[in-house]
């Protein structure tokens, strides 16, 4: 009985304009909660754990596979010198469909759904462009800034979420809920007129990646609102990784060059880009499967305060790592657009409560 209760929370933690979402830059959004027979099915091997001790594992492995794809996409990308941010995501993009497939086909994490219709795959055709925008934006802003630079400009996601909302769905909020971006705004603001290593450049991708992933949170909201087009996480990411990857090949092709023999070149003369390469490919899945594990194990709501704290941490090991410079204005600039996102989801709950 008490299971039930849970379950209905958690359902009701993840509405599909919920503008509090926070991401990174390979995240996913959230759709609705599995069944109980698929949460029953899954993961066996954690019956043997107690369910504290397998939650506290699981989030562990959220934050260390969130902030390692970072992490990795900043030491390729800016201080190994692989300069080909559209490849590295396109590999991304290949992982994600390969170990999909076989988690969903072979170890049958969740059961496998079909798209069922001409216009539902133009409908994810649509939002693996928003995503292509989105991440590879991401990638190119690390070639330019800091890490802590880029964390900061993504917490700015509710920010973004809320424009699109209102301009796309007409949908409105309460006053409570804007003012609390004002501080989130003025915090980034801060940030940037004091960032030591500010690069316009990689500000702008780093802003457009970051609205890229807020309107992908609004229109897989509006696009896939019938219970016979919407899919699982862990099913749209089965059909979404290919579909960008097909997307990204002539870009790559185009912008970047014969990529692939520079990449085997190198692997001739340096075998360790092998091992970067296929680590930074299978955390970046990894971001994926853990985000559906958090969802699973706790709720939406709860992957969304730790995307709040995992900003903030991936800030402070980076600087730890890269020894990139900061300056107090800076910090305080970061403290303050992170209060706002916590302000800006207190409000949103409050007024949530109060329209119900």
């Amino acid at each position: 009985m008490m299971e039930a209760q849970t379950w209905t929370t958690r359902r009701m933690s993840n509405p599909r304009l919920d503008s509090t979402a926070t991401a990174d830059h390979q995240l996913l959004d959230i759709p609705a909660t599995p069944t109980g027979d698929v949460r029953n099915s899954i993961y066996s091997v954690g019956s043997h754990l107690s369910p504290n001790l397998l939650t506290a594992l699981i989030v562990a492995s959220w934050f260390m596979s969130n902030i390692g794809v970072l992490l990795l996409n900043k030491y390729l990308l800016s201080f190994y010198g692989y300069r080909y941010p559209i490849f590295l995501t396109m590999l991304h993009m290949i992982s994600c469909a390969s170990y999909s497939y076989i988690a969903i086909n072979f170890l049958e994490i969740v059961p496998r759904q079909h798209i069922v219709s001409r216009k539902q795959f133009l409908k994810i055709f649509a939002l693996s462009a928003i995503f292509c925008f989105s991440v590879v934006c991401g990638n190119t802003s690390l070639r330019y800034i800091p890490v802590s630079f880029n964390q900061a400009i993504g917490a700015t996601t509710p920010f973004f979420t809320a424009i699109f909302a209102f301009l796309i769905t007409c949908k409105k909020e309460s006053a409570e809920v804007y003012c609390a971006l004002l501080p989130v705004v003025f915090g980034i603001v801060l940030a940037s007129n004091s960032e030591p290593l500010f690069n316009l450049f990689g500000f702008l991708v780093c802003v457009g990646s970051t609205a890229g992933r807020a309107l992908k949170s609004v229109v897989q909201g509006i696009l896939l609102t019938s219970e016979a087009e919407k899919l699982h996480s862990m099913n749209l990411l089965l059909y979404m990784a290919p579909m960008a990857a097909m997307i990204l090949l002539p870009f790559t092709l185009y912008i970047e060059g014969n990529v692939a023999s520079i990449t085997l070149e190198k692997a001739r003369t340096d075998p360790f880009i092998v091992y970067l390469l296929v680590g930074n490919a299978t955390v970046a899945y990894l971001v994926n499967l853990t985000n559906f594990l958090v969802t699973k194990h706790t709720s939406a709501l709860t992957l969304q305060v730790l995307g709040n704290g995992k900003a903030a941490v991936a800030a402070f090991v980076s600087v730890m790592i890269f020894r990139n410079p900061v300056t107090v204005m800076g910090m305080a600039g970061f403290g303050v657009t992170i209060t706002g996102v916590v302000l800006y989801s207190e409000a949103k709950k409050r007024s949530k409560v109060t329209t119900h």
